[in-house]
């Protein structure tokens, strides 16, 4: 294979571009490198007006802003990668728990199909919550996977836990991959690199932070949300990863291992493994959303690193 060989990636339900991040590489991340990948994105979606000013501002300046739905007409003729995040909330137990084909939000993965279908790409990768693999969504699972297969692909599906990849964060998606049937290849799932359970702490991802007064240019900034029952009362271990960082916290996102607060914005990001560099141009209430949604970039890295790998195999 031509070592110059590169690869075009079409991204739908972006986000902030936490799944993007990782696929592009060269960033850093608690001090450690990321290197480049040979994946380009020609063509980006995502909806939420705030998620796409961020995206702009620290992964590519061209993203369509806009329901899916509307913008699917202007995807380009074809792409190597579709990669995407569909939307889960009729899925997670802290939703409506409707499923793929009830549901009104996560029943938009059919647009994914639709991408896919028109786009032939070599890989497709979408990523999901835990809940995915309930029993009662078995159904869900199903369709997923035989509307994927049915169009010509290989499809498999496998859960990871997030802190197993170096990201400071105990968090488990399901990670959907379907290879194009005619490659004659296939995926294997990425390794963890953690070893010996050896997990990133919270300390060791935050004790710089400790000290440091508030500073709205990093994003360093927290909510004063008063402790409350239930999923507002959660508070950080400092020798073990965060518990899961959620969008839909109003305010209530995990109280500090240490000091008298809950959690900024640069700490909740640098949980999710995005480096320091990365800034999210919004409010607080709209960064602990896009925060609580994003796929971590240095999780995303080592998925697309074995996507690579399927591509080289399939050359």
């Amino acid at each position: 294979m031509n070592k110059a060989t590169r690869y075009s990636v079409v991204s739908l339900f972006s986000g902030c571009g936490g799944l993007d991040l990782g696929f592009r590489g060269g960033f850093t991340s608690l001090g450690k490198k990321y290197s480049h990948h040979p994946f380009d994105i020609i063509w980006a979606n995502e909806i939420n007006p705030y998620a796409c000013r961020t995206y702009r501002a620290n992964v590519h300046h061209q993203i369509i802003e806009g329901d899916i739905v509307e913008s699917f007409t202007q995807l380009p003729p074809c792409a190597d990668v579709v990669i995407g995040g569909f939307p889960c909330q009729d899925i997670s137990i802290n939703g409506k728990m409707a499923g793929v084909v009830e549901g009104k939000r996560s029943g938009l993965y059919v647009w994914m199909v639709n991408a896919v279908k028109a786009l032939r790409p070599k890989v497709f990768v979408a990523e999901n919550v835990k809940a995915l693999l309930l029993s009662r969504h078995a159904a869900s699972l199903r369709k997923v996977v035989e509307d994927f297969s049915t169009i010509g692909y290989d499809v498999s599906f496998e859960l990871y836990d997030a802190a197993d990849y170096g990201v400071p964060q105990n968090r488990e998606r399901v990670i959907i991959v379907g290879v194009r049937k005619d490659l004659n290849a296939s995926f294997t799932p990425p390794r963890p690199v953690t070893g010996h359970g050896r997990r990133i702490t919270a300390r060791e991802a935050l004790h710089d932070l400790e000290e440091r007064d508030e500073d709205v240019s990093i994003n360093h900034i927290w909510s004063r949300a008063k402790p409350s029952s239930g999923q507002g009362l959660r508070f950080l271990t400092a020798d073990e990863p965060a518990t899961t960082m959620r969008s839909e916290c109003h305010g209530n996102i995990q109280f500090h291992y240490k000091l008298p607060r809950r959690i900024s914005m640069r700490e909740a990001a640098r949980l999710q493994s995005f480096p320091d560099d990365f800034r999210f141009t919004c409010g607080i209430r709209q960064m602990e959303r896009m925060i609580g949604n994003a796929v971590p970039p240095v999780f995303a890295w080592h998925i697309a690193q074995s996507v690579l790998d399927t591509l080289k195999s399939a050359e």
